[in-house]
């Protein structure tokens, strides 16, 4: 059975009086869609209606900006499944026709705050999400952005179905992993995603893996940045400090990894011993004698 957050019934019939006739095309910055109000019922229609073919069982979360929707659905497998074993898919909705794109799938989705990836650009939604339920997943990290240009929304570092991978609950037969994860704030503000990897062999020479997630300045394309010598033990330093990160978005810093890592800070202490020739015999000014 499928079901709408709210306003279910009202909102397939408006779905049915309107269906041909496209919305207008939103002109508000981004905003999520209330699924109790009559100002938000007609959006709410018409997103039903265009996925009407597609397999979910709720749709969860409705935002728009301009003539597009990102729109999270969920599935449930069976009436009797739990909850905690919903998977969901994020779509690209257009306002203007029913065309839509599916984004993401997976579980456990996380949709965090705003960040800012590039100069004089609009913010983009920060998320987490799961490649299952139930099982050792793995992390995945991504941001969601309106593409003015294909008038839809994209998600960031997509190779696949898979984003960034910043945390693993299934380290390789034989080895211990420990990871650490932040986003990081530059001075100019602009943020970016570093991670991690510290892969202990036993016997065998540890391994590090180090990456830079974030945009080109010059193209604004997405590019991934696989670190070395100094730019590797200044990221762990970042990393293991995780100054500027973006709350919900820093992992690991408590491990004994980064205990070993930063460096520390060393600050002047006063001197509290008295001089060699201090006999105790001094006075405050104006004492008498």
């Amino acid at each position: 059975m499928r079901l709408v957050s709210s306003s279910l019934f009202y909102g397939l019939i408006a779905a049915m009086l309107f269906a041909a006739a496209p919305l207008h095309a939103q002109q508000d910055p981004f905003r999520w869609m209330d699924f109790h109000s009559a100002q938000d019922r007609d959006v709410v229609a018409w997103v039903t209606r265009s996925l009407a073919v597609e397999d979910w069982t709720a749709i969860r979360e409705i935002g728009v900006q301009y003539d597009a929707a990102l729109v999270v659905t969920t599935l449930r497998a069976s009436p009797q499944s739990e909850p905690s074993e919903d998977t969901f898919t994020v779509w690209s909705l257009s306002l203007t026709s029913h065309n839509g794109t599916r984004l993401i799938k997976g579980a456990n989705l996380r949709l965090l705050d705003w960040m800012l990836l590039a100069d004089g650009a609009p913010r983009e939604l920060g998320a987490l999400y799961d490649d299952c339920n139930a099982c050792a997943a793995e992390t995945f990290f991504t941001a969601f952005r309106y593409d003015f240009s294909q008038h839809m929304w994209a998600a960031r570092w997509m190779r696949g179905s898979q984003a960034v991978p910043i945390w693993s609950a299934n380290p390789a037969q034989g080895a211990a992993l420990t990871q650490v994860y932040a986003l990081l704030t530059e001075p100019n503000g602009r943020q970016l995603m570093g991670t991690w990897s510290h892969i202990d062999h036993g016997k065998l020479k540890p391994e590090d893996r180090l990456f830079r997630y974030d945009l080109d300045p010059v193209s604004g394309r997405e590019r991934t940045q696989l670190l070395n010598g100094k730019e590797a033990e200044s990221m762990k330093q970042r990393l293991c400090g995780a100054e500027g990160a973006m709350a919900g978005l820093e992992r690991g810093q408590d491990s004994m990894l980064c205990q070993q890592t930063v460096k520390p800070r060393y600050e002047r202490k006063p001197v509290l011993t008295p001089p060699a020739n201090n006999h105790g015999q001094s006075q405050p000014p104006g004492a008498r004698r």
